[in-house]
């Protein structure tokens, strides 16, 4: 029997100073709560980069991939909160996408997540990143490492991505008790899977909720 994937949704992005105060807000005030109150999804967490680029980092982790083609999660998407539609235009350098999980090692989530973008879907690139998160788990700081690998079709553009460069590439994610040791481990992933250095960021947890958490 095949087994079952999460499924996950990955937004990155940059926001101008001048709307800063209000993105935050939103995400914070309305946007998070309102996917984990969604059927089927399982929490949803912000990150804010301490290396590379976009500086904010949003993860939302689902039971399947299927709950991001659901009719409930599809008329959310069409029909945003007015505040949502204020916020998303302004979203600069945006990548949303939503795959499968997949290469899973660990449990758990860090304070500290490496993100880290391979250049094309190549042979075994499952099994190629299982095998380096066995490696980078007998660090005592590791907590999580898994690969998303991208639905072109449930992976629908925020408004300002630019989709003359948009690739559907896999992405690897690295989630560590500590910097070091989440710097430590990119650097390793980067070399095994023959990644570029300058594709890659790091983040910080800035708060993390889950539907357990919902009052």
């Amino acid at each position: 029997m095949a087994e079952n994937k999460f499924g996950m949704l990955f937004v990155a992005s940059d926001i101008s100073p001048d709307d800063e105060i209000d993105f935050n807000a939103w995400y914070d005030r309305e946007h998070i709560e309102e996917r984990v109150r969604m059927e089927g999804v399982i929490s949803a967490a912000r990150y804010i980069a301490v290396t590379g680029r976009p500086k904010y980092l949003g993860l939302y982790w689902a039971e399947s991939i299927s709950v991001f083609a659901s009719p409930a999660y599809s008329h959310a998407f069409k029909n945003q909160t007015p505040w949502s539609m204020n916020v998303l235009p302004k979203m600069l350098l945006p990548t949303r996408r939503i795959g499968d999980v997949s290469a899973d090692v660990g449990q758990g989530s860090g304070s500290w997540v490496a993100v880290l973008p391979l250049n094309a879907v190549t042979p075994d690139v499952e099994g190629k990143c299982k095998n380096v998160g066995a490696l980078l788990a007998e660090d005592n700081a590791f907590v999580h490492s898994y690969l998303i690998s991208p639905n072109d079709e449930l992976s629908r553009p925020l408004p300002l991505e630019d989709l003359a460069t948009r690739k559907m590439c896999p992405l690897y994610i690295i989630e560590s008790s500590n910097s070091a040791s989440n710097e430590a481990a990119l650097r390793h992933a980067i070399e095994a899977l023959s990644c570029s250095p300058a594709d890659a960021a790091r983040y910080q947890l800035t708060w993390k909720l889950s539907r357990e958490e919902l009052k």
